[in-house]
């Protein structure tokens, strides 16, 4: 059974869809309108947050409140440690969690809400510094806070201007603008967000590590040094990686032959199929241990200095050769 109408309310049968377009378009605009916060405002809040040496304490009412624990819990989860405080119950004895490393995050649109006034002296007791967000840059908060990030006057969308729509998806926004901010700056990874993330799909596949993926024992491409560039593709052809280890008389890695090798030698013409790996392979491949993490496999091949590559031999102690990782497999992987 369909909901009756609200007594008075004008019934609107436009189709939804058109009704949903409009207030996509008027939150997209919102969110381009953005940009006029990324002054040095922003760069001093911003680096208030980076110095900070304990957590970001985010809080918000309502609505705003939804979005600051968002906030709260996208910046822990990219390296910035941080807890989402209840303004009512941080009244009641949840402040005491506050201490003068800590930062507070304070979101209200109006920047007049009473539950986050309320804490403004314990804060300053504490020595705790504010950033607000609000829209409103001459509200009581903003004046209140030692950094504010104005949003400006922004228009819900909908035909009432009431319900918390734009103003909260600017506030999600920016608060992923700053999260990105700080983990760039931070130097924060890939593998660093597996480590936070462990039991999730992403978790799984950013903490593999190469001794996982490599192809090893007789999957692994490799031959003698004293062995020609035709027998070589012979072994090449077998184990379809294009490229074969190869190594001295000590089975210790001398070289390794590439698909990009080989159209090097052909080029050189007489007899190159008849010539010697040890005369024609590359010396000093690069490597990588058994033991690290996929992502940082394909990142070495990707940020080579002499231009990316396809593929990693895997080395044991002794130098002798236990496996090869191919950049399809990294890329099969990578979530």
């Amino acid at each position: 059974m369909s909901r009756p109408g609200y007594p008075g309310g004008a019934a609107d049968a436009r189709p939804f869809r058109d009704v949903a377009r409009e207030v996509l378009e008027c939150e997209a605009g919102a969110l381009s309108g953005l940009g006029s916060v990324l002054d040095e405002g922003f760069e001093a809040a911003v680096g208030a947050i980076y110095g900070t040496t304990g957590r970001v304490l985010v809080a918000g009412v309502g609505k705003s409140g939804l979005v600051a624990a968002k906030i709260a819990s996208t910046f822990r989860s990219t390296g910035t440690p941080a807890l989402f405080i209840h303004p009512v119950e941080a009244m009641h004895g949840d402040l005491g969690i506050a201490g003068e490393d800590d930062l507070a995050l304070l979101l209200s649109k109006s920047g007049e809400s009473e539950e986050l006034l309320r804490l403004l002296p314990t804060l300053r007791r504490l020595g705790v510094p504010v950033v607000a967000v609000t829209c409103q840059r001459d509200s009581s908060l903003a004046r209140s806070a030692d950094h504010r990030l104005c949003l400006g006057p922004l228009r819900e969308a909908g035909p009432i201007d009431l319900v918390p729509t734009t103003s909260t998806t600017a506030m999600m926004a920016l608060g992923d603008a700053i999260a990105v901010a700080l983990l760039v700056r931070r130097g924060f990874r890939s593998e660093h967000f597996a480590f936070l993330h462990p039991g999730g799909v992403i978790g799984r596949k950013v903490l593999l590590r190469v001794e996982d993926l490599m192809h090893s024992g007789d999957r692994l491409p490799c031959v003698s040094g004293n062995a020609t560039v035709r027998e070589a593709i012979l072994e090449m052809t077998a184990k379809r990686l294009g490229m074969t280890a190869v190594v001295d008389g000590d089975g210790r890695l001398a070289g390794i032959l590439t698909d990009g090798d080989l159209r090097r030698i052909l080029q050189l013409g007489g007899e190159p199929l008849d010539a010697k790996l040890l005369q024609v392979m590359t010396r000093h491949p690069k490597t990588i241990g058994r033991e690290e993490l996929v992502v940082s496999a394909l990142r070495r091949m990707e940020e080579n200095p002499g231009g990316p590559i396809t593929s990693l031999l895997i080395v044991d102690d002794a130098h002798h050769p236990v496996g090869v990782i191919h950049l399809h497999d990294c890329l099969r992987a990578r979530p």
